[in-house]
């Protein structure tokens, strides 16, 4: 991977600084993830003008950009206030997922984790249902 911009890696902490925030989360306490994520989602702004998730693998990259899913904060972010690179966690750093469908695989592998901060984030709640609809309509 290419090591990021200065300016894009200031751009991303001052993000993540304001959206922990925004959203009532902290970062991992585990030392390491933040700086990797950070990182990577600096990387993609300096390849592709937007924060890709990094933690997932895309076929193509410029395609996903167009989808909007995986840009940070990503829809599991803001419906559900999960996070798959475990960037926005509980403080304990654990991700929160008490709103995940039972079946979703970050409920299967992390349990129920509740929201410290039920009052804040999740802008996007209302397309929980639609989103579910879409994920059980897929192939298997």
């Amino acid at each position: 991977m290419k090591e990021p911009s200065a300016k894009s890696l200031e751009r991303m902490e001052k993000f993540v600084k304001i959206f922990c925030e925004k959203s009532g989360t902290s970062t991992s306490p585990q030392e390491g993830v933040t700086d990797a994520v950070i990182q990577g989602l600096a990387a993609n702004i300096d390849e592709l003008k937007k924060p890709l998730c990094p933690c997932r693998f895309y076929p193509d990259k410029q395609e996903e950009v167009k989808h909007r899913t995986w840009i940070c904060a990503c829809d599991d972010m803001q419906i559900y206030k999960y996070c798959h690179c475990l960037l926005f966690v509980s403080p304990e750093g654990l991700p929160i997922t008490e709103y995940l469908p039972p079946d979703h695989e970050g409920r299967k592998t992390y349990g129920l984790v509740k929201d410290p901060t039920p009052d804040k984030g999740r802008p996007l709640r209302h397309k929980g249902a639609e989103r579910e609809k879409e994920r059980r309509e897929r192939p298997s």
